[in-house]
């Protein structure tokens, strides 16, 4: 891992011109963290949770843009040619993919194997050809399972009834940690959870982890409400995910130790917080909260340790989220809105880390109570 320099020796090496912003009474803008921001996606309707290799090279995606399929597939892009091919079947309902260190090989959820995909994409293109609207929102399918490709061969991992996926790989390609909702589906439930399971799946999402192999599937959550979104620090020694409340309506970003143990609260902003990604020098994590208000997602950054207040990194009207940095540290990719559409893309902009350090060196400590 490379090794960084404390707040205090970077604060004598940053430069008038940028010391300047960050000791203004306004504090911090977006520029004094991102700069040279381009867009990565164009084509179709929605592009969205751009994953590096850990060389840098390549990134895998989620993108709605087949003719004749209103969902998700993933997408392969490489960031040295600008080439692009599609990984996954074509066909049902994809998400969350990742690069296996070591092999190439990608994982990812997939609905390809339901009976009903090719019925259920037509009832949605039908849909939407009607001039019907509804808020988006997202898809709980019980058949989405995850499953692992390399040369083409999409090998299913998991395939118990219920939501599998939001699926990543430790750093030595050994562990797959994901989210699953089958505990709705393999006991009997009380009238009550009957009731929340057919308004909020999502509430039954614990969080998982098995060997790359699928083997040795482990629960590591049991607390109500949603658990999802894992990611391993980047030296494999925790787990980051984010945790939603009872009622679906708030979400913090939380860690733990690879087997469940020592879990530590790292946000309590009151609202949504979730997509939380560590940066890799293991300092502090980036997520997305629309504390600024209901439709106003933006990116923040907190120290890993949760004992400061977050600090805001995006200012722009929409949606700013998903947030993952290169394996180096230096660009991060995010998706958002600020094309002024409704469909997300992905955006790369290079990271001030050592800005970073200085924000989150001057933050307020975190007030839990």
């Amino acid at each position: 891992m490379r090794s960084y320099r404390s707040a205090v020796a970077l604060l004598a090496t940053l430069t008038p011109l940028f010391a300047s912003p960050l000791a203004s009474d306004e504090g911090p803008s977006e520029s004094d963290f991102l700069s040279r921001t381009r867009r990565l996606t164009f084509e179709g309707r929605r592009a969205g949770e751009g994953y590096f290799s850990p060389d840098g090279r390549q990134m895998v995606f989620q993108s709605e843009r087949e003719a004749g399929n209103p969902f998700y597939q993933i997408y392969r892009l490489d960031l040295t040619t600008g080439d692009t091919e599609r990984i996954s079947p074509g066909h049902g309902k994809t998400t969350c993919p990742f690069i296996q260190p070591g092999t190439g090989a990608v994982e990812f959820a997939s609905t390809h194997h339901d009976s009903r995909s090719l019925e259920l994409q037509q009832q949605e293109l039908d849909f939407r050809a009607s001039g019907e609207e509804r808020r988006y929102a997202w898809d709980y399918d019980p058949e989405m399972d995850i499953y692992v490709t390399e040369a083409g061969d999409a090998r299913r991992l998991t395939d118990a009834r219920g939501y599998d996926a939001e699926g990543s790989y430790s750093p030595d390609g050994q562990w797959i940690v994901f989210s699953s909702m089958r505990d709705a589906y393999n006991r009997e439930l009380t009238a009550e959870e009957a009731a929340k399971l057919e308004t909020d799946p999502s509430y039954f999402g614990e969080i998982y982890i098995m060997r790359a192999d699928g083997s040795g599937q482990t629960r590591l959550t049991d607390v109500p409400g949603y658990d999802g979104g894992p990611f391993f620090f980047p030296d494999g020694s925790r787990i980051i995910w984010r945790r939603f409340d009872e009622e679906g309506l708030t979400a913090n970003v939380f860690s733990m130790n690879p087997d469940g143990s020592d879990v530590r609260q790292l946000t309590d902003f009151g609202s949504m917080s979730w997509a939380p990604y560590v940066h890799p020098s293991g300092e502090y994590v980036f997520f997305a909260s629309n504390k600024l208000g209901f439709g106003n997602f933006e990116i923040f950054i907190v120290d890993t340790a949760g004992t400061k207040e977050p600090v805001q990194v995006t200012y722009t009207d929409g949606f700013d989220g998903l947030p993952v940095p290169t394996p180096d540290g230096k660009q991060l990719a995010w998706t958002s809105t600020r094309h002024g559409r409704d469909g997300g893309q992905i955006y790369l902009g290079q990271w001030n880390h050592e800005a970073a350090m200085v924000a989150l060196a001057a933050a307020p400590a975190r007030n839990s109570e």
